[in-house]
């Protein structure tokens, strides 16, 4: 400031100082000329100035910088830095809005930014997938204009968000339940989320049939003890017929531990979410103990066989395994008729894989049944499975198994011609004796 009032002074000194020497001299009217022309000098030089600043400016501070000097060239450089901190800041600000909608991106759930007329400012695109959307072409639509479910109406007409809305049969296969809720924010303004809980629903649905169908297992055979506590209890009977009703409460009591038995190896199953050790099992040891528990369950009903392909161990739990494999034979000799027969095999396939098959010839299984053989109590004939004291649950813990040592558990079956189930162990898991 002081610098340019010093500056001032002189112009103003130095025009007068030679206006009255140049009227002195040569009259009034050259000692106007000569002031005019003396401060003629700074104006077109500010002007020329302005001028290369407004060229700096229209270019938004790109560029070189103008070649000025004393006050303009600091008040050049001010500009400068000003530009290129305010660029920095828009840079770091579009930085931040880039990695926001980013995170919005990548989320799981579906989000949508909705005015206060309900207009879709912006949508991610699981939310996109979610209502059958296109942010380019719906943009600015009212939302309930787009997503036309009266739920959804109603709950965005009512105005009173504290509460999520379940929408089902959405997606692009209407297969889908979201949860759907709004909050609001800013200036009237909402923000609406959905989250796809179709597998929670699912979970949901299995635990309610699991406790219907324990409950219903457990029930039946305590119904029949009952009956026969009471008939014991009332009636006078001979000791043959005592006996009888006792090898019937038995069975009954049997039929319970066994269900229970199987409960909780399921549960020790599921909440082991770990593979399986790696300890050597020798198959043909295993296979063997399964082959006289086969013959000791089937009483010679069946013909039995078995196949062993010498010189091999699996690496894994050998309780499980036998449960397994135990499992798929005791349901072979379940459902294969007397006279049936049951083939056990075990060998290495061209891939190096295990292969612990079992084929009957039983009645065989229809192919809608198949997808739905390991779920918990899902039976193909219900009342055929009582009668031979199956509690339903045998597949299930197979899979459960076959997944603990990543194995698969592969069903074949002809409807009327027999059935064959074999657990493929991975090749990571055999091992030659000879190791």
């Amino acid at each position: 400031m002081i610098a340019f009032l010093l500056r001032f002074f002189f112009i103003i000194g130095l025009s007068i100082v030679a206006a009255y020497v140049s009227n002195a001299l040569y009259g009034p009217l050259l000692a106007l000329g000569l002031c005019v022309v003396i401060l003629s000098i700074p104006l077109a030089y500010s002007y020329l100035n302005l001028y290369k600043i407004q060229h700096f400016l229209n270019r938004d501070g790109n560029g070189s910088t103008p070649e000025v000097s004393g006050l303009w060239e600091d008040l050049v450089h001010r500009l400068k830095r000003q530009f290129r901190e305010h660029k920095q800041e828009i840079q770091t600000i579009r930085q931040q809005h880039d990695r926001f909608i980013q995170a919005f991106q990548a989320s799981p759930n579906g989000i949508i930014m909705l005015d206060k007329e309900d207009k879709i400012e912006w949508c991610n695109h699981i939310s996109e997938t979610f209502f059958g959307l296109n942010f380019k072409r719906d943009a600015f639509q009212r939302i309930h204009y787009l997503i036309r479910r009266p739920e959804f109406f109603e709950y965005l007409t009512k105005r009173n968000y504290l509460e999520p809305l379940i929408i089902e049969g959405m997606g692009p296969q209407s297969n889908l339940t979201l949860m759907v809720q709004l909050f609001p924010f800013a200036n009237e303004l909402h923000l609406l989320l959905a989250q796809d809980i179709t597998n929670l629903r699912k979970t949901e649905a299995m635990r309610r049939d699991f406790v219907a169908n324990v409950s219903h297992e457990m029930r039946t055979p305590l119904t029949v003890m009952m009956g026969f506590l009471e008939t014991v209890q009332t009636l006078k009977l001979d000791e043959q017929k005592r006996n009888e009703y006792f090898d019937m409460m038995m069975d009954q009591a049997t039929r319970m531990k066994n269900l229970v038995e199987d409960l909780l190896a399921l549960a020790n199953l599921e909440a082991n979410l770990l593979p399986a050790p790696l300890s050597p099992v020798s198959v043909h040891n295993l296979v063997s103990v399964v082959e006289s528990d086969a013959k000791a369950l089937s009483r010679g009903r069946q013909r039995i066989y078995c196949h062993i392909e010498p010189g091999y161990k699996v690496l894994g739990e050998e309780r499980e395994l036998s449960s397994a494999f135990l499992n798929l034979v005791s349901n072979a000799i379940r459902y294969t008729p007397e006279n049936g027969e049951i083939t056990i095999d075990w060998r290495i396939n061209d891939h190096g894989e295990g292969e612990f098959s079992v084929a009957d010839t039983g009645p065989g299984i229809a192919p809608e049944h198949l997808p739905r053989l390991t779920e918990r109590f899902y039976r193909v004939d219900r009342s055929r499975s009582r009668e031979t004291g199956g509690t339903g649950l045998g597949l299930a813990i197979v899979k459960h198994i076959a997944s603990r040592h990543q194995a698969q558990l592969l069903i074949e079956s002809i409807h009327g011609k027999g059935s064959k189930f074999t657990l493929l162990i991975p090749s990571e898991r055999i091992q030659t004796m000879i190791q």
